[in-house]
């Protein structure tokens, strides 16, 4: 989901876009639940400490091969955003154990 979010101020225009992404993660060599929020706790703080963006589980908690995070964030402008959104996902490919089969932006 993205919100434009748009502030008067001394006659300017200021726009601030609030964006919400949705990332399903596919990890075939986790074989526990355990297993698996060691990884997906690896990549969110590694998210989070990159981004400064907010990360979390959202989704099938107790399927051990399946992991689903939502990430939201701010930014200026919607080019901005999109630009954050690709490094997100580079990252995340590059980064992480777990293949990326999803991605969802929430509009």
């Amino acid at each position: 989901m993205i919100w434009e979010i748009n502030e008067k101020i001394s006659s300017e225009r200021k726009t601030m876009i609030i964006s919400a992404v949705t990332v399903k993660l596919h990890a075939p060599f986790v074989h526990t639940l355990k297993e698996k929020r060691a990884v997906i706790k690896s990549i969110m703080a590694k998210l989070k400490n990159r981004f400064n963006i907010s990360v979390i589980e959202a989704d099938d908690h107790d399927m051990h091969k399946i992991a689903v995070i939502g990430i939201a964030y701010v930014s200026i402008s919607k080019e901005e955003s999109v630009k954050i959104l690709d490094s997100i996902i580079d990252y995340i490919d590059n980064n992480c154990e777990a293949q990326i089969v999803e991605v969802i932006v929430e509009a």
